[in-house]
């Protein structure tokens, strides 16, 4: 059977999603007969009706709706090959992450990485669903700081990170030597759902008491002197993970994890040295 065109898969979903052949065909610029024909056209060659059509309606039969799904996880397909393969050509490295959480790792292994690959770019997309950024292709490689659902995506653990809250200074919780999840909750201002900044916005919010926010601890080097971080009892360690299609293989997010790892290494090594001295104090 030949090969099936991206104008075919298109047209058909045209109709489809309208199930009207005058509308589809408005939608897309063309006459209907030009359309009908093709939709005529792709079924012949299926060798099975994709559409019921009467006076009244038009229904998509049972393998129409089969083909609607495929066909539609097919233009995403090719379109997010189209995103990464431009984006590999322009050489930038496109990397997701949530605003607060491993910021201050991030900040180290980008700069590691920029420094060995000086010829490269990076860009930052601070986004809530880092995984959807990396499913459509918008971005290369994601830091993810919470279990979701990674089917299709390889993932590998660069670190983990202790939760703090940041409050602005002289709030009630600046005092304390820790917080509970349940005072937190009752704090007005407190956001579960970060705001889709960078950290520096982020910090900028907590300074002037408009959010009260849960980060990781690598952050807390960010801080000014207006904003302060306490220790939140109850709740667990944050595992940090890059996470990238398994399909890919690009270089660049090699290096990535490669500077990752070296960087969790030498943090690894870094607290080894200080158990000892901590030990005799």
């Amino acid at each position: 059977m030949k090969r099936i065109e991206v104008r075919e898969l298109e047209y058909f979903l045209a109709v489809a999603d309208t199930l009207h052949f005058a509308r589809a065909a408005d939608n897309l610029g063309i006459a209907s007969p030009p359309l009908s024909r093709a939709i005529a056209q792709l079924e012949r060659r299926l060798g099975t009706p994709l559409f019921h059509r009467s006076s009244r309606r038009v229904e998509l039969t049972a393998a129409g709706r089969v083909f609607k799904t495929e066909a539609r996880n097919t233009l995403r397909c090719l379109d997010r090959a189209v995103r990464r393969t431009q984006q590999l050509g322009d050489g930038a490295l496109r990397i997701a992450t949530p605003p607060g959480t491993g910021a201050g790792l991030l900040r180290e292994a980008v700069r590691s990485y920029l420094a060995r690959f000086g010829s490269g770019t990076v860009e930052l997309m601070f986004t809530r669903d880092q995984i959807r950024a990396v499913r459509d292709g918008r971005a290369d490689v994601a830091l993810v700081c919470s279990a979701g659902d990674l089917n299709g995506l390889h993932a590998h653990s660069v670190a983990s990170e202790r939760p703090v809250v940041l409050v602005p200074a002289g709030h009630p919780f600046s005092v304390q030597g820790t917080v509970t999840l349940s005072c937190l909750l009752q704090d007005p201002a407190y956001a579960a759902d970060l705001p889709s900044v960078g950290l520096d916005g982020l910090i900028d919010l907590v300074a002037t008491g408009q959010v009260v926010a849960v980060v990781g601890d690598s952050a807390v080097d960010r801080l000014g002197r207006h904003v302060v971080a306490i220790p939140v009892a109850g709740l667990p360690l944050t595992d940090v993970q890059l996470a990238w299609p398994a399909d890919a293989h690009d270089p660049r997010i090699v290096a990535l994890v490669d500077v990752f790892e070296q960087l969790h290494r030498r943090s690894r090594a870094a607290s080894a040295a200080a158990r000892p001295a901590l030990d005799r104090t």
